[in-house]
């Protein structure tokens, strides 16, 4: 993260401590409305990884949002990259291939996962390269970390859905691609904005439908 942050921090009018609530909101596209319409729990847990820029933003909206659910955790950290256990500082570089990006875990049938999908996509910028407002370079860019078929099948699915009901003439630059080896995040990266209510909070973390 950019030492411009602390700087910017005071001029963000999107701080998602601000802006959430608890409750999360409707699914709009097809595939979002289904897949919260016949979510059944289950036994055992399931595992959503996305990323959208400054991780500890990303971590924020999903746990004010879903933080509710049975056996729900959200952990900051790394992956799609190259090297073996990197640093914050490693990854700052933009040299080991990693992303900045949250894993979830959460009860398997409590929330659909074209749910969780349509909620990465409406809480960031999916058509910018490698940047998410002031933050620049490959460990920001847009992404989401497939576990299975059948979540790398809804996860396209959303995204074209997405793509013609909001972005149509901007197209979404957002990789889809298996989940590798992940990392945690430094444990001061950990619910940072609950911890630092008044730290650097990305000013395309907000909702934009």
């Amino acid at each position: 993260m950019l030492p411009l942050r602390n700087f910017l921090a005071s001029f963000s009018s999107s701080s998602a401590n601000r802006m959430v609530s608890k409750t999360p909101p409707q699914p709009t596209v097809p595939t979002a409305i289904k897949g919260r319409e016949s979510i059944q729990l289950g036994e055992g847990v399931e595992h959503a990884t996305f990323a959208s820029g400054c991780f500890w933003g990303t971590e924020h909206l999903f746990s004010k949002h879903y933080g509710h659910l049975p056996q729900f955790k959200a952990i900051s950290g790394y992956t799609g990259g190259q090297a073996e256990n990197p640093s914050y500082t490693q990854v700052g570089t933009g040299t080991t291939g990693h992303a900045e990006a949250v894993k979830l875990t959460y009860q398997k049938g409590s929330v659909s996962y074209a749910e969780l999908v349509e909620f990465f996509y409406r809480t960031h910028d999916p058509t910018t390269v490698d940047r998410q407002g002031p933050d620049r370079g490959s460990q920001y860019r847009s992404a989401i970390f497939y576990e299975n078929q059948e979540q790398e099948n809804l996860a396209k699915q959303v995204t074209k859905e997405v793509q013609e009901k909001y972005l149509k003439g901007r197209p979404i630059v957002t990789q889809i691609v298996q989940a590798g080896k992940w990392y945690p995040g430094e444990d001061y990266h950990q619910e940072y904005l609950d911890n630092n209510p008044g730290g650097y909070d990305c000013p395309t973390h907000r909702f934009y439908w």
